[in-house]
């Protein structure tokens, strides 16, 4: 859409005063938000369960005398947090910045040119564009309005649009509903009316998605039953050995073994490093969940223009009755130049959308541009009943000139053509389709400029011709579309173009083939369809051509009834209750409005189509990866666990201490947070159809196998523990050292779920290749090292144990495939 031009000669600011007076209106930002969320975030993690553990495991340690445990405690304590903070800030910003990227976007004026930015930038002075489907994005003061009106409900509650002129202000956050125009910005954040609102809210925390709910109550349902069984622990230690001081501290131990801390912080981090590879590949997602739904995908319904083809029309050709089909040149007969002359006149003069850019410059090149000293009186938007846009421009004298352009039988219909004319006219639209262009009919009247009608079939409009703009299609698509088949995914083109225009993109696309190569099912006849017939032409039909906006809602539910897992393109106002209905809504960025924006899951910025097929990838990549690390999390506490309950059973001294169970946390938290999410997709998981959509992160598939490789780990330390329990800082060091190598093993048989591909791919994830050297290397230190032995209560072990330990670590290992081999396939999915 477009703006208008008006008398007034305002270019806007330039870059370099706006940046002055962003800096300066940066003074009045709300004061301390940001420091105020720091100490927020500081005092939540130095308040988790896990440091409160830690530190009355630290104050045991001195009641019982042994300082030199506590202080290392301690130690770890202030590492610890150091770690979890900098990671939850991390998280944060980056969460921050795409909510920043999410923002609402205003076209302004700068350095005398439109420019495209988000609304945070915005300063006092601006000149913003604004057209249909924008959302406000400041307090304006109107300078020139064409039939503005906005939807002012977010601020009065009153759901009726209102109509604007020039002088008015509007605000902040109220939606464009029809016509265009220019304002100056008056105000902007917390100065703007919305913003004194949205101050009082600036401390209520983001709501929690839904998988982050289930994974809070798997948490508090495992910590519940861990502080239960630590309970009993200590009690029983106190009872059976009389020490009720190092019952306590066992009863700790074990609640620091049990408490599955690490769930919440991966699923955040997995979110986020997930939103951010999207970003890189021009995506911006706007609804974190959707992320991970994305590897369900099973319809991916697009539309034509900018997403199939490079949005760049040029006119082609032009046809009238009388001088039939010519490519444009500058001697052209006088009937095709009136017939450019007035698809102009129907343009906007500073036209954004690209058919009309195609327009005005080949009008320009030609010299069909309307005189400069014609003015605009009124714009006939197009309607769902009729797909016409007309304008009416003020003559010399009384007279309006009026253009009219549109789908070609819709311009024939308001023409009255006769029925022989009228068939020329639909066989030269065919064939022009079939070349893959646009066409477009074109017709004039004229009127009395005092006396414009209310509708444009108020006009005895004369039938001019026809335009073709070609619009190529991308050389990427043909390759994208078939990876889509491979991977399970189909494809559908829902355009509102005629349909031998969309048959012939579908054709070269890959979309439209086989036997059902030439079948389109139009507008028209879906509305004649009921339900059960609209179900049935849809297995066989992959082009809807001819679809008006508010018929692709009806689409996307009848795919969602027949069991699909729909994501669709969109970029009109009109778009929005489809993308919000669809299961992962993708706008369009750099031609969609703010309204198919906020309706959607996902925000194209780059509108390439391959960038669609990157974002499924990366959803099955996430659930993949979330998969293997809560099979590793599960797999892990087992041993933990009971290697912390089954020397307290045989009246042995503890095997494990707090000690103990922070240094395996140095491991297991950036083996989730790290390793698991920077691994690959699955060699071939592309290649597999998607996943159910009722498949769940946590269920029995993921347990089952966590707990198998887990409990057949603690039964290879159990048999080491007793082997050596005669001598038990010689049996503690042994079982330690033995974990720490099997936790290694675990990680890297889990991070792949196909046998056959696992050691190809290994170099291609370099954090497992250094978090193992660094675990490795801190466990020789500790080792190695007299007095850090001591305060692990560790001794030497002789080349005989170490042998033994390695030889258990590796049936851990071969442990792990097996699981993997026999009980893996229940995990599924694509990646799995």
């Amino acid at each position: 859409m477009a703006v208008p031009t008006t008398a007034e000669p305002a270019e806007g600011l330039t870059s370099a005063e706006a940046a002055a007076r962003l800096a300066a209106q940066g003074a009045n930002a709300l004061p301390a938000a940001g420091e105020e969320r720091r100490w927020r975030l500081l005092v939540d993690v130095v308040t988790e369960p896990m440091f409160l553990l830690l530190a009355a495991c630290g104050a045991i340690y001195l009641l019982l005398g042994d300082r030199g445990e506590a202080l290392m405690l301690l130690g770890f304590v202030v590492i610890v947090v150091g770690m979890t903070y900098a990671q939850k800030r991390r998280t944060e910003r980056s969460l921050a910045a795409l909510r920043s990227m999410a923002s609402p976007r205003a076209l302004v004026l700068r350095d005398g040119r439109p420019q495209r930015i988000a609304a945070q930038g915005l300063v006092e002075g601006d000149l913003v564009l604004l057209a249909e489907g924008d959302r406000v994005p400041a307090d304006l003061v109107l300078l020139a309005a064409s039939n503005l009106a906005f939807d002012e409900s977010m601020l009065t509650g009153e759901s009726v649009p209102v109509s604007r002129s020039a002088g008015a202000t509007v605000h902040a956050g109220t939606l464009v509903t029809g016509g265009t125009g220019r304002g100056r910005v008056a105000a902007t954040g917390a100065r703007s009316a919305i913003g004194r609102i949205g101050a009082s809210m600036a401390a209520i925390a983001p709501q929690a998605t839904p998988i982050q709910r289930q994974t809070r109550q798997v948490v508090r349902q495992v910590a519940t039953g861990g502080l239960l069984l630590a309970t009993l622990l200590c009690l029983l230690y106190g009872w059976l050995q009389g020490d009720w001081l190092r019952g306590l501290l066992a009863g700790l131990t074990l609640a620091m073994a049990v408490l599955p801390e690490e769930l919440p912080v991966v699923l955040t981090l997995f979110l986020s490093i997930a939103a951010w590879r999207l970003v890189r590949r021009q995506v911006l997602a706007r609804s974190m969940p959707a992320i991970e739904q994305l590897g369900a995908t099973t319809v991916l319904c697009v539309d034509k223009t900018g997403t199939l083809t490079v949005n760049r029309m040029a006119l082609a050709q032009l046809w009238s009755e009388r001088s039939g089909a010519m490519v444009p040149g500058a001697s052209m007969p006088a009937d095709l130049r009136a017939l450019l002359e007035h698809a102009v006149l129907a343009s906007h003069r500073t036209a954004f959308d690209p058919m009309e850019a195609a327009l005005g410059a080949a009008g320009d090149q030609w010299g069909a541009a309307a005189p400069a000293s014609w003015q605009p009186l009124r714009d006939y938007p197009v309607a769902p009943t009729l797909l016409v846009m007309s304008r009416a421009w003020r003559a010399p004298g009384r007279l309006a000139a009026v253009a009219a352009k549109g789908a070609p039988e819709a311009v024939v219909a308001l023409c009255g053509l006769a029925p022989a004319r009228a068939a020329a006219v639909t066989a030269q639209v065919a064939a022009l389709a079939q070349q893959g262009l646009r066409v477009l009919g074109v017709a004039c009247a004229t009127a009395d400029a005092a006396a414009l009608p209310a509708v444009q079939t108020g006009f005895d409009f004369t039938f001019l011709g026809l335009v073709a703009l070609a619009d190529p299609l991308r050389p990427e698509v043909p390759a994208v579309v078939a990876q889509c088949h491979a991977a399970g995914v189909r494809v559908v083109m829902i355009t509102g173009d005629h349909p031998a225009t969309a048959i012939a993109i579908a054709r070269q696309a890959g979309i439209a083939t086989g036997a059902a190569a030439g079948a389109c099912l139009n507008g028209p006849e879906l509305d004649r369809l009921d339900a059960a017939q609209l179900a049935a032409r849809l297995a066989a039909t992959s082009v809807f051509c001819r679809i008006a906006p508010q018929q692709k809602l009806r689409l996307v539910r009848a795919f969602q009834a027949g069991g699909a897992t729909v994501a669709m393109t969109g970029d009109g106002v009109n778009d929005a209750p489809a993308l919000k209905a669809a299961d992962i809504g993708v706008a369009m960025g750099a031609r969609g409005t703010d309204v198919a924006r906020e309706a959607a899951a996902l925000v194209l910025l780059g509108e390439d189509f391959g960038a669609l097929l990157a974002a499924v990838g990366e959803g099955r990549r996430l659930f993949a990866n979330l998969r293997k690390a809560l099979v590793f999390i599960v797999a892990i506490h087992v041993p933990i666990v009971g290697l912390s309950v089954l020397p307290v059973l045989w009246h042995g001294p503890m095997l494990l201490m707090p000690a103990h169970i922070l240094f395996l946390q140095l491991i297991i938290d950036p083996a989730c947070s790290v390793i698991f999410a920077a691994e690959p997709l699955e060699p071939g998981a592309m290649r597999q159809p998607p996943r159910s959509p009722s498949m769940q992160l946590f269920d029995h598939a993921v347990l089952r196998c966590g707990l198998l490789q887990g409990g057949g780990l603690l039964g290879l330390l159990t048999g080491m523990y007793l082997w050596l329990q005669d001598a038990a800082d010689m049996a503690r060091t042994a079982v330690f050292v033995t974990l720490v190598l099997a936790n290694l093993g675990l990680i890297f048989s889990n991070r792949r779920w196909r046998a056959a591909e696992v050691r190809p791919t290994a170099r291609r994830n370099r954090y497992l290749a250094v978090g193992s050297l660094l675990a490795a290397a801190v466990l020789a230190l500790v080792l190695g090292v007299a007095s850090l032995r001591s305060l692990f209560a560790f001794v030497p072990l002789d080349l005989p144990t170490v042998a033994v330990c390695m030889l258990t670590a590796v049936l851990g290992v071969a442990w792990f495939e097996l699981v993997k081999l026999v009980a893996g396939r229940g995990l599924g999915g694509p990646g799995l």
